[in-house]
């Protein structure tokens, strides 16, 4: 479940406010998105994997929220994980428009996930 933005990370572009297909996320015309709905977040990560910046953090459980600290979540390297261990980026640059194929790139989350 989406937990946190991190408002010095974040540029405002709302990719994730565009990708989510659950409208968690409202536009703020004067900085980071709010996270308006979460207990609608279905933890699909796609705000996550769209955040270029790295400034969001999607929890493991998608049932309900749990407390982050921000500066702990920041520290231990766990803002784009999810995009990093899942090869998001990986073919950008060759194949720019073939992020729709999401099954590998769920299937190297969970191998990511379970070392």
């Amino acid at each position: 479940m989406i937990e946190l933005i991190v408002t010095e990370r974040c540029v405002s572009c709302d990719k994730c406010v565009d990708v989510c297909p659950t409208n968690v996320f409202d536009p703020n015309l004067h900085g980071p998105p709010h996270i308006a709905r979460q207990s609608d977040c279905q933890t699909c990560f796609m705000c996550e994997l769209y955040c270029q910046e790295d400034a969001l953090y999607v929890g493991p459980h998608a049932d309900r929220p749990e407390p982050v600290d921000a500066a702990t979540i920041v520290t231990a390297g766990l803002l784009g994980q999810y995009r990093r261990d899942s090869g998001w980026d990986e073919w950008k640059d060759i194949y720019p428009n073939e992020q729709w194929r999401m099954e590998t790139v769920f299937r190297r989350a969970a191998e990511a996930a379970n070392r």
